[in-house]
């Protein structure tokens, strides 16, 4: 069963660094399926990377070859995620959270997270823990 799902940075570390949860992202793939990431949520990636004391070269190797197709972060995502502030407010979310759930919210996509606060969302969008 092909299909395509939005994942967040912590869904994104947990199949770099082969974590809990990993085999949840990879099962999408196995099954034809696509990974589609914001760049703002890329940043996020590239510096837990960093503050794991990944160098430039291995961080370059790691992003070049992640299985995920790369969408920017325009205007109207930034607007969107701005709003969810009111509804997310209580778990604390950050503003890379937000975008992500935003774009997973305008593509009408369900989104991989390891972050277990999210399961408590009740914002018309189907999210998968990874673990």
């Amino acid at each position: 069963m092909s299909e395509t799902v939005a994942v967040d940075s912590s869904a994104l570390l947990a199949l770099i660094n082969n974590e809990p949860g990993a085999e949840a992202v990879t099962s999408v793939l196995a099954d034809e399926g696509r990974l589609i990431m914001l760049t703002v949520n890329l940043a996020e990636v590239v510096a837990k990377l960093v503050d794991t004391n990944y160098g430039p070269e291995d961080i370059s190797a790691v992003v070049t070859g992640l299985p995920v197709e790369w969408r920017p972060f325009s205007r109207d995502l930034a607007v969107a995620a701005g709003m969810l502030r009111a509804g997310t407010r209580h778990l604390g979310l950050s503003s890379g959270d937000r975008a992500c759930l935003a774009f997973a919210q305008s593509e009408g996509l369900p989104v991989l997270t390891a972050d277990r606060l999210w399961a408590q969302l009740d914002i018309g969008l189907e999210i998968r823990l990874i673990r």
